[in-house]
Formats: structure tokens, C-alpha cells, sequence
């Protein structure tokens, strides 16, 4: 509910239709499938893809060596217990191993938080403009999406609190938030987990958190540490370049780790995964190249395209969002199609209810100079 939510689907119109095969649980139908960034123009002689906010320096050389290194030994099935990459994890991040659980991105683990807690008559929080895959996850689960307007493009923790109720099941906060860019701070956070009600889990989507360069913010890490209803989700797809691979991991308290562990897959991370994952976290100095080329592009891509009279979001992650004006002819959708016709990739957001915006991903130098040159001779040819 959108407070608002669609009207449930209804297995007994199906077999009135004279459908006689097996009718999906309530709220399946109820799903807009998910569709990614486009990642390709037809015809076009070169593309630049800033559609789905992968990292601009791509994968660590240690990762990629030791992910060609396991390919002699593909027949076998990967280490189900994952070992390898949570005992890097948990190296890395000064955390208990046996608390983290990995995953096929960190998609899979919200889908398995989902999959784990929610029954029929639960409901799940999110912000307005958040993560597409918790409504998904929550509908495949028969319970009810409370959509939380948000303020200024910010969670609003106030209306997030006021939204709560006995039948609240689990808060989905993307920390930051995808698609905006803005974030919570460490005592908004907290706030926010103080209003949960009994039996809550409050579920911290923190993607990007490697690029926030913020005194105010915290991923969640300490508070998982200190609540037994907190967790916190992280990825190797953003920072680390390693989305082709697909693995996330969790920080969970110990009986959430365990029930995840009861229900996920017995070998849902691929053995290439897990060490190029685990490679990755070894090699500081790729990491720290990518967050200073981002810090430095995207303050660029953002001041350039303010100069252009589009206004555009501050942001902590490796995006930016672009606003558009609904004048006929200079329209987000406008844009969208001019740069598709040079073969720049933007990712349209009408299905965040942000269709008056494109967000772009701070890529590659050669990538960011070339959406700025095409959102500037959209500008001048309008």
C-alpha cells in the first residue's frame, strides 16, 4: 500500500476464466518485473554505458587472476560454506565469520530475508524512491509494500516511524539511496530503529556504502554488532567491478545468519565468485583508486551539467540524478533518446516515480566527458 497498494489478485477469477492451470500465490501477479539498465544501441559505433552504476575502473588485476586461476577445476561444485570469502570478509572488516552469509548479490540475501520472515498480512516499509527488488520481494511473499513518501528525496524518518504498526515485519532502508544519491546519518538511522516494533527486522541496504566520504554516516556494521534486529547488506557488484559475478554478503546477528543459512541455496556463490571476490579485498590500492576517481568525476559530471541550467542532486554514491523539465521537447524521455542516439546509456526512472529524471553513473573519464558533451547539445539544440 502507498499507502495505496493494488488490488490483490484474486485465484478464483482465474478459474472462472476457464484457467485451468495453477494460479500463482496472492501478490506475484501484483509484480512489474524488474528490467535493468540497457546495455547496448544498435548501430551505434561506440557506447558509453552509464546505465547501472558499475564501477568505473572495473575489476581489481588480483581479482581477475584469481577468477581465471579456479577455471581448471570447473567441474567441481563450489565450497558450499563459502569459507574462503567470508574468512576475507570478516579479515577485512574486523568481523566474526560464522555472522556473514553470502550470497548471489546482494539481491538474493534481500530476497532471502524476505523469503525467511514474511507471511501473509505482513507488511514491509521502504521509501518511496528505493530499491525496486523489495517491493519485488515482498509481493512474491503475499504480504503488503507501505510505500513511505520521502522528503526532499530524503528518507524521512519522521513519516517512516508515523508508518509503523503491529504488523510491520521488516524496514527496507537502501543506505544510500538508489536512485537519488542521498543518505541517512548515523543518529537518523538509529532513530529510526528505536521506533521498530516487536518482532521487526530493520534491513540495511548499504550498496554504495564504499563511496561515501562522510563523517555522519555509517554502513551498519556496529549496529548489527549491538541489536539482535539489524542487518546489513553489501555488495561486490558497485566498487569492487565485479557485477558480472554476482556476490553480496551479510552481517547478520546469529540467529539471522542461521535461519538465512537454512534457507538459502547449498551452492548459491560459483567458486570463480568466491575468490575474485575474496582477491578483491586484498587489493586496497584498486579500491582506493576508484573512490578517488569518483570523488573527482562526479564532482565534475555534477558541476558541468549544473552549468548546463539542469539541476542535478548532491550525492554520496557513483551516480548522479538529473532532473528534466516537463516542457515538450526537453523532457527526460527527450534527453534519453537524443543520447541514446549518440550512444550515450543513461538509466530512465519512471518506475522509481522519478520520470521527470535520467540517472547517470559516474564511469570511465572518456564516458562522463561524452554524456556531458550530449546532455550540452541537447541543452543548446533546444
Amino acid at each position: 500500500m502507498e499507502a495505496g497498494a493494488r488490488a490483490r489478485h484474486d485465484p478464483m477469477s482465474a478459474a472462472k476464466s476457464g484457467q485451468t492451470g495453477p494460479s500463482p500465490k496472492p501478490g506475484v501477479l501484483e509484480i512489474a518485473p524488474y528490467v535493468g539498465g540497457r546495455s547496448a544501441v544498435a548501430g551505434a559505433a561506440r557506447t558509453f554505458k552509464l546505465s547501472s552504476n558499475e564501477g568505473a575502473l572495473g575489476a581489481s588485476p588480483k581479482a581477475v587472476a584469481a577468477f581465471t586461476a579456479a577455471a581448471p577445476a570447473l567441474e567441481r561444485y563450489p565450497d558450499g560454506s563459502v569459507h574462503v570469502l567470508r574468512d576475507a570478509i570478516g579479515a577485512a572488516y574486523g568481523l566474526d565469520p560464522a555472522r556473514i552469509v553470502c550470497g548471489n548479490g546482494s539481491d538474493e540475501l534481500l530476497t532471502m530475508l524476505a523469503n525467511a520472515y514474511l507471511r501473509p498480512g505482513d507488511e514491509v516499509l521502504f521509501s518511496r524512491h528505493a530499491f525496486l527488488v523489495y517491493r519485488i520481494a515482498t509481493l512474491a511473499n503475499s504480504a503488503t509494500p507501505v510505500v513511505v513518501p520521502e522528503k526532499d528525496l530524503r528518507v524521512d524518518v519522521d513519516a517512516m516511524l508515523a508508518a509503523m504498526t503491529a504488523k510491520t515485519r521488516l524496514v527496507y532502508l537502501a543506505n544510500p539511496n538508489n536512485p537519488t544519491g542521498s543518505y541517512l546519518t548515523v543518529e537518523e538511522v538509529r532513530r529510526l530503529h528505536a521506533g521498530l516494533p516487536a518482532g521487526a527486522l530493520l534491513v540495511i541496504d548499504a550498496a554504495y556504502a564504499e563511496y561515501v566520504r562522510r563523517n555522519d554516516y555509517a554502513p551498519g556494521i556496529e549496529m548489527v554488532a549491538e541489536f539482535d534486529n539489524v542487518v546489513m547488506t553489501r555488495t561486490f557488484s558497485k566498487i569492487y567491478g565485479l557485477a558480472g559475478l554476482r556476490v553480496g554478503w551479510a552481517f547478520c546477528p546469529a540467529a539471522v545468519a542461521d535461519v538465512l543459512n537454512r534457507v538459502r541455496g547449498p551452492f548459491n556463490v560459483s567458486t570463480p565468485a568466491q575468490q575474485a571476490a575474496a582477491a578483491a579485498l586484498q587489493d586496497r590500492a584498486h579500491v582506493e583508486a576508484a573512490i578517488a576517481h569518483n570523488e573527482k568525476w562526479r564532482g565534475w559530471v555534477t558541476q558541468e551539467i549544473r552549468g548546463l541550467g539542469l539541476r542535478v542532486d548532491d550525492s554520496v554514491a557513483n551516480f548522479v540524478l538529473i532532473h528534466f523539465p516537463e516542457t515538450k521537447g526537453r523532457t527526460a524521455r527527450d534527453a534519453d533518446a537524443f543520447l541514446t542516439a549518440r550512444g550515450v546509456i543513461l538509466r530512465g526512472v519512471e518506475s522509481y516515480g522519478l520520470g521527470q529524471c535520467l540517472r547517470m553513473t559516474i564511469g570511465p573519464e572518456e564516458d562522463c566527458r561524452a554524456a556531458v558533451a550530449g546532455l550540452r547539445a541537447f541543452v543548446e539544440a533546444r
